[in-house]
């Protein structure tokens, strides 16, 4: 059986929840089997690592196109509450946290090392947005090799029509699209 990771991708306190400056429609709905997934990683001791957002506090490292939002309002802000993980699925001990910058979880991070330290084969992506970070991670997770699950009800866009066009689009690749209990079971 191949080892497999959970990525879980931006689930922050600027992204996720009723004070969230940068709320993602329909993150909050995810929240619930999400956090079922994680309980399983943790269950069977497999890796998990989030995957998060984070800037510094002037911005300069922000991507050109949203430096005018940043500018009127920061967001994911090294140190600050808004780039902590949500409490619902706050990290434990042993699970990993790692920064990133753009919408991939690969680009300008060590994340392909970090799994190919822990001899991982397959990742189960989960978390925020679909058509940017979740996609941006999951084309590039193709791109590296590794057999790559994206749990339908555990990621979530600004719309649902977003979410389904991205879902087909991501599964054209290669990429298998399971359920939460689809997922919990084959694990």
């Amino acid at each position: 059986m191949k080892k497999t990771a959970l990525l879980i991708i931006d689930m922050q306190n600027d992204f996720v929840g009723d004070g969230a400056i940068l709320r993602v429609a329909g993150a909050d709905a995810i929240i619930t089997p999400l956090r079922s997934i994680l309980n399983h990683f943790r269950e069977q001791k497999l890796p998990v690592i989030h995957i998060l957002r984070i800037h510094r506090p002037g911005g300069s490292d922000v991507e050109y196109f949203r430096r005018e939002i940043f500018s009127k309002t920061p967001f994911a802000v090294a140190g600050t509450r808004g780039a902590a993980v949500i409490d619902a699925i706050a990290p434990v001990p042993g699970e990993l946290i790692l920064a990133k910058t753009r919408m991939s979880g690969f680009l300008g991070t060590d994340l392909d090392l970090l799994l190919r330290s822990l001899a991982v084969e397959r990742v189960v992506v989960v978390g925020i947005q679909t058509p940017n970070c979740i996609r941006t991670t999951v084309f590039d997770a193709m791109a590296y090799g590794y057999d790559t699950i994206l749990i339908s009800d555990a990621v979530a866009a600004a719309t649902p029509e977003i979410h389904e066009a991205n879902l087909r689009d991501m599964a054209a690749i290669g990429v298998s699209i399971l359920t939460t209990s689809e997922c919990i079971r084959m694990i």
